[in-house]
């Protein structure tokens, strides 16, 4: 975690262009979720084997 501003939580990782603003909420939307899987450069299955 780079940051937290609010709400959301900014996430950087060494290396990578993007920048993750991710929502600090008890549940995030279907298609929030896929936006930040997809800026991560993850696929779903990666995603979900990292959980």
């Amino acid at each position: 975690m780079k940051r937290q501003t609010g709400s959301h939580i900014i996430m950087e990782k060494a290396g990578y262009i993007a920048t993750l603003s991710i929502p600090n909420h008890d549940e995030i939307k279907r298609g929030t979720l896929r936006n930040l899987i997809k800026d991560a450069k993850l696929t779903i299955e990666e995603f979900l084997d990292l959980l």
